[in-house]
């Protein structure tokens, strides 16, 4: 079984290189010039899914697989993860094909990892070694082609909840992220700051406290994010300095619960609290900003949203669009062809 990549080669991120595409009619090589397309110094992220392409990943329930047999559970679960080791490494070559520099991996690539009854150990699998062996692959894959990768678990990872039991979960959840981290060389998993509780300072000093229950493999792949609901950049940004957490800034959710700072200076405080390539989100209301409910994510990215001060700047932008590959490829075009917009 091959390594996986250091946490030092994982931080070393640099530009995606345009590709090579195979034209099978005519049997010839062309270059594929949409990255080109993008700022030199910007990459765009593909967040978990396609939405045209055939690259699929699966998933099944604790409800389905509790009905099996234990041994029936491991043969299921362990096809299940070793198709989506594939799938993976299917959606990393599309990436790199088509100029979009960064891909989020879902959360469920290893399908109930850390359910309770469900869960279950990599090793208990019976092509456990298949399964790390291709991650592995995609991790090679991936700094071959100079691809950033990345997590963002679901919301119910909140590490300053009052209950005990929550944070534990949280915890584990964490640990199997930067388990696969490990194989395909992640440099961020990404969470948000949690809930308030009636009072942010005494639920950020929780916060604080339980980051520090981390292994260093996950500590320090750890970066928060601002939300739309209760945290924003200047709520966050003083911890991230304490911790030396990185803060992936959302220009949307900003945008949606303003705190003063400009999204420039947003932006710069953000940058500061990098030691490696920063990641940012963007996205766009469904309706517009007069329209109801503008947290809402749009199929698409308006121009107008991505802030001019982006342009230029050494960064990952992680799309998030529910047209997926298509909206990020839409936005590398039109980055590439007009003018800098909205700041």
């Amino acid at each position: 079984m091959g390594r996986a990549p250091s946490l030092e080669r994982c931080f070393a991120l640099r530009m995606p290189q345009p590709a090579s595409k195979t034209n099978s009619r005519k049997g010839r090589t062309r270059r594929d010039t949409s990255s080109d397309l993008a700022a030199s110094s910007l990459r765009l992220g593909l967040c978990c899914q396609f939405s045209e392409q055939p690259i699929a990943f699966r998933t099944t329930t604790a409800t389905s697989l509790l009905r099996l047999s234990r041994e029936d559970r491991l043969r299921k679960l362990s096809n299940l993860c070793l198709a989506n080791a594939a799938s993976l490494l299917a959606a990393l070559q599309y990436c790199a094909a088509n100029g979009i520099g960064a891909f989020r991996i879902g959360s469920t690539i290893l399908p109930v990892k850390t359910h309770s009854e469900a869960g279950y150990s990599i090793e208990e699998l019976p092509e456990a070694d298949r399964i790390v062996e291709t991650f592995l692959q995609c991790g090679r894959f991936a700094a071959e082609n100079r691809l950033r990768t990345s997590f963002h678990p679901d919301q119910y990872v909140v590490l300053n909840s009052p209950r005990e039991d929550v944070v534990e979960k949280s915890l584990q959840d964490l640990e199997y992220h930067a388990e696969v981290a490990r194989w395909v060389g992640a440099d961020v998993i990404n969470i948000h700051g949690g809930g308030a509780y009636g009072d942010k300072t005494s639920a950020l000093a929780a916060f604080a406290r339980n980051v520090e229950r981390l292994s260093d493999d996950a500590r320090q792949r750890l970066t928060l994010e601002n939300d739309d609901k209760v945290y924003t950049p200047a709520d966050l940004l003083p911890l991230c300095r304490t911790l030396g957490i990185p803060l992936v800034y959302d220009v949307h959710h900003h945008r949606c619960l303003p705190d003063g700072l400009t999204v420039e200076a947003a932006t710069d405080a953000a940058v500061s609290t990098w030691n490696r390539e920063p990641m940012f989100h963007i996205s766009s209301p469904l309706e517009g900003w007069d329209g109801p409910r503008p947290e809402r994510h749009h199929d698409e990215i308006m121009l107008d949203d991505f802030p001019s001060c982006w342009r230029g700047r050494r960064l990952t932008v992680e799309v998030e669009a529910k047209a997926k590959e298509r909206a990020v490829l839409r936005l590398l075009r039109e980055l590439a062809e007009a003018p800098a917009a909205r700041t």
